[in-house]
């Protein structure tokens, strides 16, 4: 079968090339998926260069979500069936005709899901709806996020909105006001402009803000931390900067704020079945029903891995670039 392989470890624009693999056999409680589109997350390429959590053994195959058919049924599986369109997520191997899947976690997608939006369904928006759970806010409550123009980020204000909770979206480019109108998502603000934090009050209207979430660390983190309200919690996503976050102990103690760092695979591991299926079902209907926008921002074939994670990697992207066996 084509794949997108890489023998070592380094830049994936590099190191990634479309060749040759086996196709591989489900063993007991898997199932072999035909590949229809899959998606690149960042994630995905972290593990390519060597520098994410899980570390696979070369040569290797990129990828780890996908929309596909079930091909082939391992021994012991039920519900399941031959031809049965299915997303799956935090598998390996993805960027490629077939992979294999474990069938308890294959997430069956409705008719009216479109292949574009299924191969980005669970690993991203999954990550979104349970921080969401996680910041503990109701409806009319504010929240204040970074990067917001992210996969997360845009998700993220998409999933509040559905469910009455107002989010400020904080964006590091002024070309990032337009990104989220043009998806219908309010209340941008870019931090490039000077006293974009008079901004923000302006449009909370003074209302507490009652959780942030810091994707960037260094300086940002205490930029949050001031726009909190009283009792607030700053999460911890990420660290585009790759810094320590910045924080102020005067605001730490004074607003009486917590402050937590957030990991989706921990998260996600420790969450009771019947949560994870009732946030599943949500995702579903909202992306069923056009609340929820999945854009993409383009799909390339295998062969054209290289120029696929360029385009990737290109800031400003519309959504997420998508791979096509």
């Amino acid at each position: 079968m084509r794949s997108a392989i890489h023998n070592s470890f380094g830049e994936p624009a590099d190191v990634l090339v479309a060749g040759d693999s086996a196709i591989p056999q489900p063993g007991p409680n898997e199932v072999r998926i035909k590949t229809i589109l899959s998606p690149i997350h960042n994630h995905d390429l972290w593990t390519v260069r060597g520098s994410y959590g899980y570390k696979p053994k070369l040569p290797a195959i990129g990828g780890s979500e996908a929309v596909g058919t079930i091909d082939a049924l391992g021994e012991g599986v039920t519900g399941a069936t031959i031809g049965q369109r299915v997303a799956a997520a935090s598998v390996h191997g993805t960027w490629a005709e077939y992979f294999i899947a474990p069938a308890a976690g294959l997430v069956p997608v409705p008719a009216a899901i479109s292949d574009e939006a299924a191969a980005q369904l669970i690993a991203m928006p999954f990550s979104a709806i349970s921080l969401l759970e996680f910041l503990e806010v109701k409806s009319g409550d504010w929240v204040i996020q970074n990067t917001a123009n992210g996969a997360v980020g845009k998700t993220l204000a998409m999933l509040a909105a559905a469910r009455g909770v107002h989010t400020v979206n904080l964006v590091r480019r002024d070309a990032g006001v337009d990104e989220l109108s043009a998806l219908g998502i309010a209340n941008a603000v870019s931090t490039a402009t000077a006293g974009w934090q008079k901004q923000v009050r302006a449009i909370t209207g003074g209302a507490p803000i009652r959780a942030a979430v810091d994707s960037i660390g260094g300086k940002a983190s205490s930029e949050l931390l001031s726009l909190l309200g009283e009792d607030g919690l700053l999460v911890s996503f990420g660290t585009a900067t790759g810094e320590p976050m910045q924080i102020s102990s005067g605001d730490l103690i004074f607003k009486h704020a917590v402050v937590k760092g957030f990991w989706g695979a921990k998260v996600s591991a420790a969450m009771p079945a019947a949560t994870k299926g009732r946030l599943i079902g949500e995702l579903l209907r909202l992306v069923a029903s056009g609340e929820l926008k999945l854009p993409i921002e383009g799909i390339f074939e295998l062969e054209r891995i290289a120029d696929a994670v360029k385009a990737s990697l290109t800031p400003g992207k519309a959504g997420k670039v998508l791979l096509k066996p």
